[in-house]
């Protein structure tokens, strides 16, 4: 598996790999293997899942599990863009289509709708779906700015009374979707967005976080290694008990090499 090392830090397992491609294939493995034994004491099981460029290797690996009963999960979306036309290739709900959604049968797929004519009340439709099916697992990843979802420092809240809200990106994450291919240039970058909170994404029964790139060495190096603080929002995952985080030498370079 060419893995390098593991470690633990408060209750976050951390492992790191040679590169992203065994990151992704190990993150999947693991991943496949809880969601088989929650089927075995669940009809059903929801899925909520990240959509960025740091999850390529992990998704494709996943869709690839031939043992999973996709037709009993339901499949969840963790952010969007807000403003953005239906057919725009950058809506985050056009990434899990195509590398996810049109790759297997799940029992139902539920995006969120950032063109939705009233933002609100698209924000207290998903977050009562959420209440109506609680998570079993969230696949994501970290910013470069340590935000999970689009809970950027600025507007995260460990104790948000809310499960979903509309935020404005920061500075530095509208330059993250540029580093990722997603946009030309910051203009093009929409300035909301709506989002998963941080509780919504913690009351996860489990959370895998895939983060491959030498742009997310500083954000995962002050995740585990920084105070817990909404500075850092990533780095409430040291407080769940089954939450596991995949680097590659590149996004742990600060920490294997400190």
């Amino acid at each position: 598996m060419n893995k390098i090392t593991d470690m633990k830090v408060d209750k976050l397992e951390i492992k790191v790999f040679n590169d992203r491609m065994n990151l992704g294939i190990e993150a999947a493995k693991d991943c496949g293997k809880i969601i088989r034994e929650l089927l075995k004491e669940n009809e059903n099981i929801n899925v909520i899942f990240g959509a960025a460029p740091s999850q390529n290797e992990f998704i494709a690996s996943l869709v690839s599990n031939k043992l999973i009963h996709w037709d009993r999960i339901n499949a969840f979306h963790m952010d969007e863009y807000v403003g953005l036309t239906p057919d725009s290739p950058q809506r985050l709900a056009h990434y899990l289509e195509e590398r996810l959604v049109s790759k297997v049968q799940f029992k139902s797929v539920n995006y969120i709708n950032g063109s939705a004519d009233d933002i609100q009340a698209e924000c207290d439709r998903y977050s009562k779906l959420l209440m109506d099916f609680p998570v079993d697992i969230v696949c994501m990843g970290i910013g470069e700015n340590g935000h999970i979802a689009f809970n950027d420092p600025h507007v995260a809240l460990f104790d948000d009374g809310k499960l979903v809200k509309v935020i404005e990106p920061d500075e530095k994450c509208r330059k993250q979707q540029v580093n990722d291919g997603s946009f030309k240039n910051i203009n093009e970058v929409p300035n909301k967005a709506i989002t998963l909170t941080i509780p919504a994404l913690m009351a996860a029964k489990y959370i895998f976080c895939m983060v491959p790139d030498k742009r997310k060495a500083e954000a995962v190096f002050n995740a585990i290694n920084g105070d817990i603080t909404e500075e850092c929002p990533a780095s409430i995952l040291r407080t769940h008990d089954n939450a596991k985080l995949y680097t590659d030498i590149n996004s742990a370079s600060l920490l294997i090499n400190k």
